[in-house]
């Protein structure tokens, strides 16, 4: 059986596998990613063009968000991050 861990969500504590819980991290990271660049890719537009259109950036964000270069350098980095967290608390405790 896998290692099972607590996952806390709102209201609630859930036992998960580990590895369950850290794919929900690296989605959660790479979901709050795309969210910072559409803010600034989507306010950049807003303030550049003159008709000001947040529709505008938001088809610059699309077509940027949806090329695979950036969802590979998005989901690695996540993934490296959460797994370098894991393995600092780890040494930490003496494991």
């Amino acid at each position: 059986m896998a290692d099972k861990t607590t996952l806390v969500l709102p209201g609630r504590k859930l036992s998960v596998p580990k590895f369950f819980k850290r794919i929900l991290q690296v989605t959660f990271a790479v979901a709050l990613t795309a969210l910072v660049a559409l803010a600034v890719i989507a306010g950049n537009t807003m303030l550049t063009d003159r008709k000001g259109q947040m529709l505008k950036g938001l088809d610059q964000w699309l077509s940027f968000i949806y090329r695979p270069d950036i969802l590979a350098t998005m989901v690695l980095t996540a993934f490296v991050t959460v797994m370098l967290v894991y393995w600092q608390r780890d040494m930490e405790r003496g494991r």
